[in-house]
C-alpha cells in the first residue's frame, strides 16, 4: 500500500486507507503497538537512529507506529506534508506556541476562540515575554492594524467557538504572508471533511482529535499539521524533548473514528441545519448562530469555503442566564457537558463553562452573552433532539 499516492483519492477513501502499513502478519485492521521502547540490531544502529542518520523507531515518546499511522492519515486528509500528534488539542496549541515563539515576539489572535486558548496566550506565553493582541475574527482592517514587525503568527478558529463566525482564510493568509507572518488555523469544528485551510493558504492546522476525529467521546488527543520543513525544525524537537505524547491506544481509536468521519460530518450538518431552522422560529430565541442559515453574516463565505455548516449551533435566549440554565436543566436526553463532536448531542452554557475563566470584559468582547447556549448536534433522530429542547422553551 505504500506506493499509492493518497492525495489522488477522495477524502472518504483517505480517511479509511491512508497511513496503514501492514506488518508481516498481514492484518486488515490497524494494529496497536503498545511498547515504550524498541530493540536495535547493534550499537551502531542505535547510534544512527538517535542521531537521525537512519530512520526508524527510537522511543514511543516521539516515535510509535500506531501514532505515526494516525499522523500520516490526518496529514493526507488535510493536504499537508507532516502531522505531529500530541496528547490533547491544548497540547497542540502549546506545542506551536512554545516552539515557534520567543521573548519579544507578538501574536495576533481572534477574539472568538476557545476560552483556554485565550488563557494560554494571556497567562502563560505572556510569562515568557510574548505579547498577544486580539481582534474580531472578521475585522480584516483590525487584523492588518494589529500586525507588528515582531508578529510571528496570526491564530484563529473558523468557525469560531461558540458563535460560529467564519473567517476568510485565504484573505488572512495573504495578509499574514505579506507581513512576514504565519497563519495558524484551528480546524476542530469543520475537520478536513468540510474544510482544508492549508489549501486556502494557511501554514499550520491545529486539531483537537478529541472532538470530531474521534466522534464518540472516547479519548483525548491533538495534532499539528503543516509542512515538513516548518514542523521538523520547530514542533518535532519540542515533542521529542518535552513529551506531550499521544498514546498508541488513543491513536488507534482516532484511526477507527476517522474511518467514518465524512459520513458523520454530513449527518451532523444535516441535523444541525434542521435544528437551527427550528430555533429561528421560536419566540424565546433572540438569535441563532449557524453558518448554514441564510441569516448568518458569513453564509456566502461558508458556502464557498466549507462543504457544510458543521455540527455546532449556538443561540441566545431573551431571558439571559436564568432562561439558559432553565432550558439546559429541562432537557432529559441531551448531555450537559462542554465536550463536542460526539455522536451524542451535548448542550452547555459557554459563559459559565468553556469561557467561564475569562473576565466579564473578555467575554463581552468575544460576544459570549449570559443567555447564550451552545449545542453540539449529535446523530440522534432530529425530532427527538427538538422534542427534548421543547421542554425548556416557552411557547
Amino acid at each position: 500500500m505504500d506506493e499509492l499516492d493518497w492525495q489522488q483519492y477522495a477524502v472518504e477513501t483517505q480517511a479509511i486507507r491512508a497511513g496503514q502499513h501492514r506488518t508481516p502478519e498481514q492484518e486488515h485492521s490497524d494494529p496497536i503497538f503498545a511498547t515504550s521502547s524498541y530493540v536495535f540490531g547493534s550499537a551502531a544502529e542505535a547510534a544512527a537512529r538517535f542521531t537521525g542518520q537512519i530512520p526508524g523507531n527510537i522511543y514511543s515518546r516521539f516515535t510509535n507506529p500506531t501514532v505515526r499511522a494516525f499522523e500520516e492519515r490526518l496529514a493526507v486528509l488535510e493536504g499537508g506534508e507532516r502531522c505531529i500528534a500530541v496528547a490533547s488539542g491544548m497540547a497542540a496549541i502549546a506545542a506551536v506556541g512554545f516552539s515557534l515563539l520567543k521573548a519579544g515576539d507578538h501574536v495576533v489572535c481572534s477574539r472568538g476562540v476557545f476560552g483556554n486558548t485565550t488563557i494560554f496566550f494571556q497567562n502563560f506565553l505572556a510569562k515568557f515575554g510574548v505579547e498577544t493582541s486580539y481582534v474580531g475574527l472578521t475585522d480584516y482592517a483590525g487584523w492588518e492594524q494589529a500586525i507588528r514587525p515582531s508578529t510571528r503568527f496570526l491564530f484563529l478558529e473558523t468557525p469560531s467557538n461558540p458563535l460560529t463566525e467564519i473567517a476568510d482564510v485565504r484573505r488572512l493568509a495573504d495578509l499574514a504572508h505579506a507581513k512576514g507572518a504565519l497563519l495558524i488555523v484551528d480546524n476542530c469544528f469543520c475537520t478536513p471533511a468540510l474544510q482544508r485551510p492549508l489549501a486556502l493558504g494557511a501554514d499550520i492546522v491545529i486539531h483537537s482529535a478529541t472532538k470530531y476525529l474521534d466522534g464518540q467521546g472516547r479519548c483525548v488527543g491533538g495534532a499539528v499539521v503543516g509542512g515538513n520543513e516548518l514542523l521538523d525544525k520547530t514542533v518535532y524537537p519540542y515533542l521529542r524533548t518535552v513529551g506531550p505524547s499521544m498514546s498508541p491506544f488513543n491513536a488507534w481509536v482516532f484511526l477507527k473514528g476517522m474511518e467514518t468521519l465524512s459520513l458523520r460530518m454530513k449527518a451532523h450538518c444535516g441535523n444541525a441545519l434542521e435544528l437551527a431552522r427550528w430555533l429561528e422560529r421560536q419566540p424565546a430565541v433572540k438569535r441563532v448562530h449557524y453558518p448554514g442559515l441564510a441569516s448568518h453574516p458569513q453564509h456566502e463565505l461558508a458556502q464557498r469555503q466549507q462543504a457544510g455548516g458543521g455540527g455546532i449551533v449556538s443561540f441566545e435566549l431573551a431571558g439571559g442566564k436564568d432562561a439558559a440554565w432553565k432550558l439546559i436543566d429541562s432537557t432529559r436526553m441531551l448531555s450537559i457537558t462542554a465536550n463536542l463532536g460526539d455522536v451524542k448531542t451535548t448542550i452547555t452554557h459557554p459563559a459559565t463553562t468553556t469561557h467561564g475563566r475569562l473576565s466579564p470584559e473578555d467575554r463581552a468582547n468575544a460576544g459570549i452573552a449570559d443567555g447564550l447556549v451552545r449545542i453540539a448536534v449529535g446523530l440522534e433522530n432530529i425530532d427527538d433532539i427538538i422534542g427534548d429542547l421543547r421542554r425548556g422553551l416557552p411557547e
